[in-house]
């Protein structure tokens, strides 16, 4: 897999990708990610990539001219580009698998006052990682990062994959290590046991206990 992120910010992406899991997806070729600034293609001498908006009003828009230019030069026909705003989809991890089997992600991070509008007839998806808002769009490219390529096959275990919160639409099971008890807080029998089946049950009882309590919306 490729990945694109377009910013006017690299060095606040580069840190993170270089560390952990997605620094040795890097390393064995699983993924490909670049930072590009597209400050790189405005066309204006002083390199400018926004300006004020028409029929007033306050901030900035990011122009037209630099994403253009840009996603003329990496685009391909297996890209999927991605605008991250607040006018997007909630992302979640259907959508993180739907991205995972991509060949090539370009993420379009925003700053000021939003995107030229006219930027949108180059998107083939909106994404928004909650409602709330961010000084601009790296943390949320950060996030779908993360997300998606942890699912890329061999970068971690099926096992582990398939045990995690939001398979099935359930929250995970509670887990534990040792000491067995601390403070008075034991660990659950069941767990202890030995017994394979009784412990795979309990978990699955947890998971929709734990799902029903925390997060009853999942079950709709």
């Amino acid at each position: 897999m490729k990945i694109d992120v377009l910013t006017l910010f690299p060095e606040s992406i580069e840190g993170f990708i270089n560390e952990s899991i997605i620094k040795r997806a890097i390393s064995s070729g699983k993924v490909e990610i670049n930072l590009i600034n597209f400050r790189d293609y405005s066309p204006l001498n002083n390199k400018q990539v926004d300006d004020t908006p028409y029929g007033g009003g306050a901030g900035m828009v990011l122009r037209c001219e630099p994403i253009f230019n840009c996603l003329d030069e990496i685009k391909t026909p297996d890209s999927y580009v991605i605008m991250l705003t607040p006018e997007g989809n909630t992302y979640n991890q259907k959508i993180a698998k739907s991205l995972s089997l991509k060949k090539h992600i370009i993420l379009l991070c925003g700053h000021y006052e939003g995107f030229d509008e006219r930027i949108k007839t180059l998107v083939d998806e909106e994404i928004s990682i909650g409602d709330y808002i961010l000084t601009g769009g790296e943390i949320a490219a950060s996030a779908i990062i993360d997300s998606v390529v942890r699912l890329i096959d061999g970068v971690i275990t099926k096992d582990s994959l398939e045990s995690e919160s939001f398979n099935d639409n359930l929250l995970d099971y509670p887990t534990y290590t040792k000491p067995s008890e601390y403070r008075g807080l034991k660990v659950p029998d069941v767990l202890i046991s030995g017994n394979h089946e009784l412990i795979n049950k309990w978990r699955e009882e947890q998971k929709k206990e734990k799902t029903k309590n925390k997060r009853p919306d999942l079950l709709k």
